[in-house]
């Protein structure tokens, strides 16, 4: 695997200065009265990024992850945070089930339209009663007069509310344990609210990139909706399920290190008994620490994305990416708070939307215990204990 260093730091470079015309001041702003980054997406699109992944002949750049990753560090790192990269990675991962196994119908149809950002899809997989176990979903599809009728629930799925599209994983026939992932087929359907009910959920952070749950009733498909093979979904949803643990990983690493940033400008001009408190090997050791963390997470990430272009396996690199990448940004994020004392709890800081937004990922989209659970099963060949 030969990376293009050049065209990586020209890409960082165009990437960040676009990121930078949207700051720490926007992000508050959309966080705050939870405006969706409309405009933030429209300058995107204009540039053509938005497409990174897609091939050429469908509209988009015909790059790969390790450039997405690029952009989506610049993106957390600028301000953006895990809110910025959200907006920016819905047209990252949740496509590549469709460019690896749509029809070629599909995706004339529907690459193009994402890449220019005339479109916008969303992600169904979870479920309220299934936890981590995907293999349990509810949400079946029925095959009747020509078509398919789609009855269910999902929570916790992203842009929901502006969705014209959205890549759903359904049953389609019923969960057989010796085979448990089999018979799961994957809709690239209508977002259709006659038939689906969105309800925002309230929460924490990300306040711009909304969340909900979706009540689904009769909601029909076609044939030429389903991507893939029916009752083989879940195989094509691993080509969106590797890269979203890169994604979430560049993203992590670029606002642990705005949290870094803001903790050691802090350091340096804050001056407490006569000296800056970055002086102070207490304050210090910890963010240099962080920095190190940071940076070695950056390696796995760049490693994962890399086999993931080459189209090897990549399952153990870009798990441990996104677990590294979320401890050492939270960790960042946490010594920040730290380092800023009591005006890391003022919003105009910064720093604790930093800390919201990386402590989300801790549980989502895989909890760290179930990237524990994984390597210990299917690289270290311990026995499952769940």
């Amino acid at each position: 695997m030969t990376v293009d260093t050049a065209q990586l730091e020209m890409i960082r470079v165009a990437a960040r200065k676009l990121a930078d015309r949207f700051g720490d001041e926007y992000w508050l702003d959309a966080d705050r009265n939870k405006k969706y980054p409309w405009d933030f997406i429209k300058a995107f699109a204009e540039q053509g990024w938005l497409g990174v992944l897609m091939p050429e002949e469908y509209g988009g750049m015909g790059l790969g992850m390790t450039e997405a990753g690029v952009i989506l560090h610049e993106i957390g790192e600028s301000g953006g945070g895990h809110s910025g990269a959200s907006a920016f990675q819905y047209y990252v991962f949740p496509p590549s089930p469709i460019i690896h196994h749509g029809s070629e119908a599909m995706k004339k149809k529907y690459l193009p339209l994402l890449a220019k950002g005339e479109m916008m899809m969303c992600f169904g997989v979870t479920e309220p009663d299934s936890g981590v176990d995907t293999s349990r979903i509810k949400t079946f599809a029925k095959r009747e007069d020509g078509r398919w009728l789609i009855n269910g629930q999902k929570v916790w799925i992203s842009n929901a509310i502006n969705a014209d599209r959205i890549l759903l994983l359904t049953r389609t026939s019923p969960r057989d344990g010796n085979r448990p992932f089999d018979g799961m087929t994957l809709f690239f359907c209508e977002l259709d609210r006659k038939h689906i009910d969105v309800r925002p959920i309230d929460k924490l952070g990300r306040g711009c990139i909304d969340s909900n749950e979706l009540f689904i009733e009769n909601l029909e498909a076609r044939d030429e909706d389903v991507v893939g093979d029916v009752g083989q979904g879940f195989k094509c949803l691993l080509d969106g399920l590797n890269p979203e643990r890169i994604a979430v990983a560049f993203a992590q690493i670029g606002t642990g290190r705005a949290a870094l940033r803001k903790a050691v400008q802090y350091a340096k001009e804050r001056v407490v008994f006569d000296r800056p408190i970055g002086k102070n090997q207490a304050i210090a050791h910890p963010l240099a620490d962080s920095y190190m963390r940071l940076s070695a997470a950056e390696m796995v990430a760049m490693k994962a994305a890399q086999l993931f272009d080459a189209r090897q396996p990549c399952g153990p690199e870009a798990n441990t990416a996104k677990y590294l990448a979320t401890e050492a940004a939270f960790e960042a994020a946490d010594r920040a708070m730290q380092t800023l004392g009591g005006y890391s709890y003022a919003k105009e800081y910064h720093v604790e939307r930093y800390w919201r937004e990386t402590r989300l990922l801790k549980i989502a989209p895989i909890s760290q215990e179930m990237v524990l659970n994984y390597i210990s099963q299917k690289v270290l060949d311990l026995p499952k204990s769940y």
